[in-house]
C-alpha cells in the first residue's frame, strides 16, 4: 500500500482495478487541516486524464504491473502479436495500445512490455533501431548546405528526416524516443 506521502510524479497505482500513473503533481498544506495532494492523473489502460485531490490520510493499492521483455513477431489486421523471449508465450496489443510506437515496429523487435495482472497494456521500444531506407531523392552534388536534410522513407513506411548523404538501400539509426535520424549505419 502507499500512504499520500508517497505521491510523485511517475507513480502506478490502482484505482477502481485499473492502473493509473501521476502525470502532474502538486502539494499544498494549509494554514489549517491536512495535507493536500492535487494530482493529474493517467487510465493506463483507456488514456484518459483526470485530476483528483487526495488528503494526508489516505492509502492506496499498488498496481499489479510487470515488465517483460518480448519479440515483435507479426501484425495480424489490428493486433500485433509479441512472444516472450523466456517461455514462448504470445501476447496480443491492438493498434490503440501501441499508440505512436507502430510507426517503428519492426519484425524481430525486442521491446519492454507492460503488463497489467498479466495482460499486456503498453509497449515501450528499444531506444534506438536500425531501419533500412526504402526511398529517398538523390544527392544533388554541391548541395552543403549546412542543416540541409531530406525526407527518406523507412522500411516500416515511416518518412523521416535525414542528411543529404543518405541513399536508398542504406542503414540508418533512429532514436525512438525523438523519433529522428541518429547516424547512419555502416553494414
Amino acid at each position: 500500500m502507499y500512504l499520500a506521502s508517497d505521491l510523485r510524479k511517475g507513480l502506478k497505482f490502482e484505482i477502481d482495478g485499473e492502473p493509473h500513473i501521476i502525470i502532474g503533481f502538486e502539494f499544498k498544506k494549509p494554514g489549517k487541516g491536512q495535507s493536500l495532494y492535487k494530482c493529474k492523473l493517467k487510465n493506463m489502460i483507456t488514456g484518459a486524464k483526470f485530476e483528483r485531490t487526495y488528503r494526508s490520510g489516505d492509502k492506496f493499492k499498488r498496481a499489479d504491473l510487470e515488465e517483460q521483455e518480448m519479440e515483435y513477431l507479426y501484425a495480424d489486421k489490428d493486433s500485433y502479436c509479441f512472444m516472450n523471449t523466456s517461455n514462448y508465450e504470445q501476447y496480443f496489443l491492438v493498434k490503440d495500445q501501441l499508440g505512436d510506437s507502430m510507426d517503428l515496429l519492426k519484425d524481430n523487435t525486442v521491446c519492454t512490455i507492460l503488463l497489467f495482472n498479466g495482460q499486456p497494456i503498453d509497449v515501450t521500444l528499444p531506444n534506438f533501431i536500425n531501419f533500412k531506407v526504402i526511398k529517398s531523392d538523390p544527392w544533388a552534388k554541391g548541395d552543403t548546405a549546412t542543416g540541409s536534410t531530406k525526407p527518406a522513407t523507412l522500411e516500416t513506411g515511416f518518412e523521416v528526416q535525414v542528411p543529404p548523404f543518405i541513399e536508398e538501400g542504406q542503414l540508418v539509426k533512429i532514436d525512438t524516443r525523438t523519433r529522428e535520424y541518429v547516424e547512419r549505419v555502416n553494414e
